[in-house]
């Protein structure tokens, strides 16, 4: 049997992605209709009801009636609309690679305006939110958020790239956009998941474990996805790379001492600690390994642009755990949570951060050799002047 191409693996990975989102849809949908409602459908649920417990399920959503019920009409935009977001990603998907270009600008209007109306309607709810009475305590209101802000940025981004006329930065911005935009339907997968892998543990805890890798899992995706989306080995005007070996050296040096000490801050918090430690560093070990043996191979193979684009999101993931550390003294004094909810967000939230950085020094870094090759062209040749006769 004939291994699979790189465009096999592209397609399932586009089919993945849309069997995934068209069984989130409706449940987002539908998710906040029961607390307006009392009795209405809930499929998301009852589905969860009968993969884990009815009990798993009760137990969890007890606590949300009042903080839901406060917010509760912008809580519904915000999931009737990312039910619609859940569609409209994959239509977009589709109308790119099959080059309908006029229907894909339409498509990505709606899409925006989705975006900031979904995303308006959860800072509504997390303003009017203190962050302890939310799902998982203080810890996941600042992933909410933290996911919330990158959303919008992202879009706004591949906006402004689209306008400029850069496709492939419009490209990468939004695909990291769908990546913050997909949290929300894997987090309910590994809702239903993670019981069978830690049994007896409920809802907020479970929660607690995938927050730990949603982060780096999405925007790891995101960077796939771009990076099997250009297929150019180089780029003209690169010049020098803004990732030199001294560069990616001290960002591993800093970020491995970093890693050490998130390790022993988090084990030093019993089993919990322990089981949000391995939940942290096993996709983070994953994305490590794929970014570094693919920046190895594409420098072997002298495709310049892909080592690059490799080597500063590997930089970025090598820096998480230093912004992470960074984020735990800031949440822990500046906001006066507890220690282990404070460790809890900032390793959380370091993966994302610094993704969405990275991904904008990629893009400056392609502004940048566009700029270069337009200095180096040679200046248009002035009008020659027409010779004129006086008049007699």
């Amino acid at each position: 049997m004939r291994p699979w191409t790189s465009s096999g693996w592209r397609r399932a990975a586009a089919v993945a992605v849309t069997v995934v989102c068209l069984w989130y849809a409706p449940i987002a949908m539908t998710e906040l209709w029961s607390y307006a409602r009392p009795g209405a459908p809930a499929p998301g649920e009852w589905l969860l009801g009968h993969l884990v417990s009815p009990r798993y399920v009760a137990d969890a959503l007890a606590t949300r009636v009042a903080p839901y019920r406060h917010s509760l009409a912008p809580m519904i935009v915000h999931s009737v609309l990312g039910g619609l977001l859940m569609l409209l990603g994959p239509a977009q998907l589709l109308t790119a690679a099959r080059r309908r270009a006029r229907l894909h600008r339409a498509l990505g209007i709606v899409f925006a305006v989705t975006v900031y109306a979904s995303m308006a309607g959860a800072g509504l709810y997390l303003a009017r939110t203190a962050p302890g009475d939310a799902f998982s305590g203080a810890a996941f209101w600042l992933v909410l958020a933290t996911i919330l802000v990158g959303t919008v940025l992202s879009v706004t981004f591949g906006i402004l790239a689209a306008v400029g006329g850069f496709p492939d930065l419009h490209q990468r911005w939004m695909l990291l956009c769908y990546g913050y935009l997909l949290t929300a339907p894997l987090l309910r997968l590994e809702w239903g998941a993670l019981p069978t892998v830690l049994p007896g543990l409920p809802m907020t805890e479970i929660n607690r474990v995938a927050i730990m890798h949603l982060g780096s899992l999405v925007v790891f995706g995101a960077l796939i996805a771009s990076r099997a989306r250009d297929s150019r080995d180089t780029v003209e005007g690169l010049g020098r790379s803004w990732a030199p070996a001294p560069v990616t050296a001290a960002a591993h040096l800093a970020g491995a001492a970093a890693l050490v000490w998130i390790v022993r801050a988090l084990s030093g918090h019993g089993a919990a600690g322990r089981r949000l430690l391995v939940a942290y560093l096993l996709p983070y070990a994953l994305a490590y390994a794929v970014m570094a043996v693919g920046a190895r191979t594409a420098g072997r193979a002298g495709r310049s642009w892909a080592r690059e684009e490799w080597r500063i999101h590997l930089v970025g993931l090598c820096l998480a755990p230093v912004l992470s550390a960074g984020a735990v003294a800031v949440f822990q004094h500046s906001l006066g949570l507890g220690r282990f909810t404070a460790l809890t967000a900032g390793v959380a939230i370091g993966c994302g951060m610094t993704a969405f950085g990275a991904t904008a020094v990629v893009s400056l870094r392609l502004m940048y050799a566009r700029e270069v090759l337009r200095r180096a062209a040679p200046p248009a040749p002035l009008p020659t002047a027409r010779a004129t006769t006086p008049a007699a």
